[in-house]
C-alpha cells in the first residue's frame, strides 16, 4: 500500500507528514511524498524562464523534499518525487494514479480558528475531483503514533450504506474499535429530523448491514452515539474526539461516479472537526484492503527507504 503525501514547505506540510506517519504505521504502508514545480508556460509571470532559473528551482525543491523525508521515522518507508502540473491539484491526482497510490494526504490552511479545518485552494479542488480518498490533516497535527479509533459519519441520505460497510470492514480488519455517528441539528435547518429518528436510522443500516454479512460485526468494537446542536457544528462540537481519532465521511450526491465532491453538511461538519478526516469517493468499491489495509502494489521508483528522486528527473503530470 502507498500514499501520496502533497508536500509543502511549510507548517501544512508537516501535518500532513506527520499524519501520513500515524496511517502508514498502523498499517505498514510506504509513503511518496510529492512536489510540484509549475510547468514552463507562456502564461507564467516569466517566459521563457531565465538563464539557470529551473536549475535553481529544482535544487530548492530537492532540498526542501530531503527536509519533508527528514520528518519521517525509519520504521516508515518513504520516497520523494517532483512532478510538473499546471495546477498543484491536478498534478497531486495524476501522481496518486501513476504511483497507484490508495489515498492522498494533504494538510490544511494554517488560518482557521482554534487550529482546525480551513480548505485552501488545493484542497478544495483536490476534494471536488479526486478519484481516490483524499486524507486532510487539521492545522497544527503533531501525532505520528498510529490511529486508535475510526469514526464513520452516516447520514441519511443515499450512498449512507457505501460509507457505513467502509467504515465496518476497515475496522474489523485492522482490529479497530468503531464509532458510528449521526449528527442532528435542531436548529432552523434540522428538516425535521429528531435524535429519536436518526438513531434509529443508524441502528437499522447496521442492523441491514448485518443481514447482508452474518459475521460482518463479529469481534468488531462499535458504539452507536447520535451527536445533537442548534447546528451541525455544535453537535460536531459536542462529541468527545480522542486524539488517535480519524474521522470517514462519503461524497456528496453531486459527485460523479467513483470521484470525490465535498457536500455542504461535510463542509460544515470540516470547519468545527479537531481531528483529522478521510474523504471517500462516491460509489468507492474499495474497501480495508484498499484504504487501511496493506497490499501487494510494487514499489514505483523507489531508490529505498528515505530517497529522493533526483531533481533532473522531473516528471510532467499525466506525460
Amino acid at each position: 500500500m502507498r500514499y501520496v503525501v502533497g508536500y509543502t514547505a511549510n507548517g501544512r506540510g508537516g501535518d500532513a507528514v506527520n499524519l501520513a506517519v500515524a496511517l502508514a504505521r498502523r498499517q505498514g504502508a510506504a509513503l511518496d511524498l510529492v512536489m510540484v514545480m509549475p510547468e514552463d508556460s507562456p502564461y507564467n509571470g516569466v517566459y521563457p524562464p531565465a538563464a539557470g532559473f529551473e536549475n535553481i528551482l529544482a535544487q530548492q525543491v530537492g532540498q526542501w523534499l530531503e527536509e519533508g523525508l527528514a520528518l519521517i521515522p525509519s520504521d516508515v518507508v518513504a520516497t520523494a518525487h517532483v512532478v510538473r502540473g499546471e495546477s498543484e491539484a491536478s498534478a497531486l491526482i495524476e501522481a496518486a494514479k501513476d504511483l497507484h497510490a490508495s489515498a492522498l494526504i494533504i494538510g490544511a490552511s494554517s488560518t482557521g480558528l482554534f487550529k482546525r479545518f480551513t480548505v485552501g485552494s488545493v484542497a478544495s479542488a483536490l476534494l471536488h475531483a479526486s478519484a481516490v480518498p483524499v486524507v486532510l490533516a487539521p492545522a497544527g497535527y503533531s501525532r505520528t503514533e498510529p490511529i486508535t479509533r475510526l469514526t464513520c459519519a452516516v447520514g441519511s441520505r443515499e450512498g449512507a450504506e457505501q460509507v457505513l460497510m467502509v467504515g465496518l470492514t476497515t475496522a474489523r480488519r485492522r482490529g479497530l474499535p468503531l464509532r458510528l455517528v449521526s449528527l442532528v441539528a435542531l436548529g432552523n435547518d434540522d428538516g425535521g429530523t429528531t435524535v429519536e429518528d436518526a438513531s434509529k436510522h443508524l441502528h437499522g443500516l447496521v442492523d441491514a448491514s448485518a443481514a447482508l454479512d452474518a459475521g460482518l460485526l463479529e469481534k468488531l468494537d462499535i458504539e452507536v452515539v447520535v451527536g445533537s446542536g442548534r447546528t451541525i457544528e455544535d453537535a460536531v462540537d459536542g462529541l468527545h474526539w480522542k486524539k488517535g481519532e480519524i474521522l470517514i465521511i462519503g461524497s456528496s450526491r453531486l459527485a460523479q461516479g467513483k470521484s470525490i465532491f465535498l457536500g455542504s453538511t461535510a463542509n460544515r461538519i470540516l470547519r468545527a472537526l479537531p481531528v483529522p478526516m478521510i474523504v471517500v469517493p462516491r460509489d468507492y468499491a474499495g474497501t480495508a484492503d484498499d484504504l487501511l489495509q496493506t497490499s501487494q502494489v510494487p514499489v514505483v521508483d523507489a531508490a529505498g527507504p528515505s530517497s529522493v528522486a533526483p531533481t533532473s528527473e522531473v516528471k510532467e503530470a499525466g506525460k
